[in-house]
């Protein structure tokens, strides 16, 4: 497993990722407060730098990376339907448990969604309270809202 971090450029609340990957795909994008582990990039990992700089400066909308987490089937259906919320959008629980055809299953939908390995990529960010309040996110809601607001500035 090849591991790299990225440090987004100018000011943000975002913080230190730590980019995981083989050669077939990324398996993780996480936030860390420190860097713990020595670098061992590969162009994997560095294309996803690419991409997230790119997203962070307002260029990129959609990332283009082979994803392979790890996880049930039904993490791997909510993360596909992640990836489905438009940029700039958000969608609740509940609409997004309708989506997999699971009303009623929009705990486990929030389940599923944090534990979401590949932050950003995969944009759990963009799934929020049926109310409109922001809610849980592992990253910490401030870089949720930031995110978000990041989005819809672009």
């Amino acid at each position: 497993m090849n591991v790299d971090y990225f440090q987004p450029p100018g000011e943000s609340p975002i913080g230190l990722l730590k980019i995981r990957a083989t050669d077939k795909g990324l398996t993780e994008i996480d936030f860390v407060e420190a860097r713990d582990e020595t670098p061992r990039p590969n162009a994997m990992t560095q294309q996803c730098q690419t991409q997230l700089a790119e997203y962070f400066a307002g260029r990129r909308r959609e990332f283009d990376l082979p994803l392979t987490p790890q996880g049930t089937e039904f993490q791997q259906q909510v993360w596909r339907a992640l990836r489905e919320i438009p940029y700039g959008q958000t969608c609740s629980y509940s609409s997004l448990a309708e989506t997999l055809n699971r009303s009623g299953a929009q705990r486990a939908v929030g389940a599923a969604n944090g534990k979401n390995p590949i932050s950003i990529v995969v944009p759990c960010h963009r799934v929020i309270g049926r109310s409109g309040r922001l809610t849980g996110y592992a990253g910490g809601l401030e870089r949720k809202e930031w995110l978000l607001m990041h989005e819809r500035k672009h």
